[in-house]
């Protein structure tokens, strides 16, 4: 998914389902530096991906609460 199209679909979400994601993207990080600490990680990038959609995350949320 695009970012433009992924920050959309985030913004058209309420807070809970913001937090779900959220979890989800925090379990699915440490998954990832799990297998990354095990030398089991093929795509490396993916964990740099996934920090950034947990900022995203945050970061909507955070506009959402000031509005």
């Amino acid at each position: 998914m695009k970012t433009k199209e992924y920050i959309q679909d985030l913004r058209a979400k309420s807070v809970d389902e913001l937090n779900v994601e959220l979890v989800a993207a925090k379990k699915e990080l440490f998954n990832l530096r799990f297998q990354n600490a095990t030398n089991q990680l093929e795509n490396t990038s993916r964990i740099k991906e996934v920090r950034r959609n947990i900022a995203r995350i945050r970061s909507i949320m955070t506009e959402k609460a000031n509005a």
